[in-house]
């Protein structure tokens, strides 16, 4: 099993489709006994919130967030922790929205304060 989420800030890879997460969204999990939950924010949304459990290297959690337009959005995420070979985390996620139509999968990967990550791999930060 990958190490723990707790304390770690994880960041899409690419941007979704307008409103939702993107480059700029920063998550940062929290985990204990098999509950993790995050607080994210940045890009198009304002203020988000995921909360669910861990069995083994599978995430299953429910979220919740605002956007800037002013909307509030909810859905439902099954993620698949990967460890990556220079040791950092990296969830694969299948998505649904519950509150609209959508669904999808993106990915998001831990950024480090040594530039790994998604902020700085075209050599500036997002």
């Amino acid at each position: 099993m990958a190490r723990s989420l707790d304390g770690l800030v994880l960041a899409p890879v690419a941007d979704q489709a307008p409103g939702q997460v993107g480059t700029r969204t920063r998550f940062t999990y929290r985990e204990r006994d098999g509950v993790i939950w995050a607080d994210y924010a940045g890009g198009d949304v304002v203020r988000g919130h995921l909360v669910g459990v861990r069995e083994g290297d599978r995430l299953d959690f429910r979220y919740v967030q605002l956007g800037h337009d002013g909307t509030t959005s909810s859905g439902h995420c099954v993620s698949a922790v990967v460890e990556l070979p220079d040791g950092r985390l990296r969830l694969d996620e299948t998505w649904e929205w519950e509150s609209r139509p959508g669904s999808g999968t993106s990915v998001v990967e831990q950024v480090t304060e040594h530039g790994h990550g998604t902020g700085s791999r075209n050599g500036t930060a997002d």
